[in-house]
């Protein structure tokens, strides 16, 4: 005797939303340095982006900054 075949799950889930791409995990990203955020984007974000490529271009974002910021008074302090 073979048991039945399973029946296929309900149709009224949701099919699942697709992985972020690298604008998309870029832009949270910097919203997030920004510090505004909608509240649509940030629910979507937090279905969609993965813990390491926010992480990852955190730390790229981070350094970027710290290197534009140390640019900037290097460029000043030399103009005097």
């Amino acid at each position: 005797m073979t048991d039945p075949e399973p029946t296929p799950p309900e149709s009224s889930e949701a099919p699942a939303p697709r992985p972020a791409s690298l604008a998309d995990t870029i832009r949270a990203v910097f919203w997030s340095f920004f510090g505004v955020r909608r509240g649509k984007d940030m629910q979507r974000d937090a279905v969609t982006l993965r813990p390491v490529p926010v992480v990852l271009v955190g730390i790229a974002a981070a350094a970027l900054f710290v290197l534009a910021l140390v640019a900037l008074v290097t460029f000043i302090t030399r103009q005097v």
